[in-house]
């Protein structure tokens, strides 16, 4: 008997280990009330499993409002030259802009954005801070979404063209859109699609949910090479390859069906 207690003991202290992968944003996961919010539908057949709980945004640079794609692109890539995890993004007024940092106090992101701008990387810039963000203004309310908040976001960028790895001029990778969509309502999801597959929590096909994402091994064998994010009635939006642009496709499609290895929740 004592065996027993002891092994269910060493299991769950093994359950409640998360591995960091940047810095730390003020709160903590164990006690947060967001996440029972994010948490999936209870009585489910099969529980997903693995993968760990996304860290939520902290503070974050935005700079420029371009109403021309290339000039947010080049703001991007020049401070991704200069080793910034920058990415654009088209705000609901249409006007493109660029985000970089994930800060865990106002205080660090003002700094370093005065000293980008005293090295003539940016103009003026705004703080992002995490209140602002979907996922902070739904747990304060007790209203709103947040699946439906990251469908409505990726809804946004219908019609950018493709544009792979930030080597190109215009547009979004695929990995690119599912990492704004949810970065920008606060989720920090990785940047590549093998990471982001790996980030998250197995999801059966039929369990799909608006908000999950797609993966797909699109040369051949089970390596992952593509993301979308799921919308429901077996669609998702991607951004396809060079050449075209973000756009709504069916996972039943013959093509998508051959290439489908697998979905993920982060919620």
């Amino acid at each position: 008997m004592l065996t027993m207690v002891l092994l269910v003991l060493v299991l769950l202290l093994l359950g409640g280990c998360s591995r960091s992968t940047g810095p730390e944003v003020r709160g903590s996961q164990e006690t947060d009330p967001i996440a029972a919010l994010l948490a999936g539908p209870a009585g489910a057949d099969e529980p997903p499993a693995g993968g760990e709980e996304l860290r939520r945004m902290g503070y974050a640079v935005q700079v420029g409002a371009f109403a021309v794609l290339e000039n947010a692109v080049g703001l991007e890539a020049s401070l991704a030259r200069r080793g910034i995890d920058a990415y654009y993004f088209r705000a609901e007024t249409g006007l493109y802009k660029v985000q970089f940092g994930n800060y865990t106090t106002y205080e660090a992101a003002r700094t370093e954005a005065q000293q980008f701008r005293q090295q003539s990387l940016i103009d003026s810039f705004f703080i992002a801070v995490p209140d602002q963000y979907s996922v902070a203004r739904i747990q304060r309310s007790g209203r709103g979404d947040i699946r439906e908040e990251l469908v409505i976001t990726a809804q946004r960028f219908l019609g950018v063209p493709y544009r792979w790895g930030g080597e190109d001029k215009g547009g979004f990778d695929c990995s690119g859109l599912t990492m704004v969509s949810y970065r920008l309502n606060g989720l920090d999801l990785p940047r590549n699609s093998r990471a982001q597959f790996d980030a998250g929590r197995a999801v059966a096909q039929q369990a799909l949910q608006r908000g999950d994402l797609v993966f797909f091994a699109t040369q051949g064998g089970r390596r992952v090479t593509h993301v979308g994010i799921y919308i429901g009635n077996d669609q998702f939006i991607h951004a396809p390859r060079a050449g075209q642009t973000v756009r709504v496709a069916n996972l039943s499609s013959n093509y998508f069906k051959k290439t489908y290895v697998g979905a993920r929740t982060y919620l």
